[in-house]
């Protein structure tokens, strides 16, 4: 009786055990799911900035030659 006792006082630990290390398990994924979203995130941010970055210079260059344009044509006449 004792050693049954026992035995189920040991099962029960066990189970806790289980299930402790699986919740652990789960919140060791759950962060790691949310460091790659962060991640990514940051990664699509530098994408936004540089492609602005490469739009402005872009912008940039055209009102710049279309100054230089207008100063020729200037010139000309």
């Amino acid at each position: 009786e004792k050693k049954r006792e026992e035995k189920k006082k040991e099962e029960k630990r066990r189970e806790e055990k289980r299930r402790e290390e699986k919740r652990r398990e789960e919140k060791r994924r759950e962060e790691k799911r949310r460091e790659e979203k962060r991640r990514e995130e940051k990664l699509r941010e530098e994408k936004r900035r540089k492609e602005k970055r490469r739009e402005e210079k872009r912008r940039e260059e055209k009102r710049r030659e279309e100054k230089r344009r207008e100063e020729k044509r200037k010139n000309k006449k």
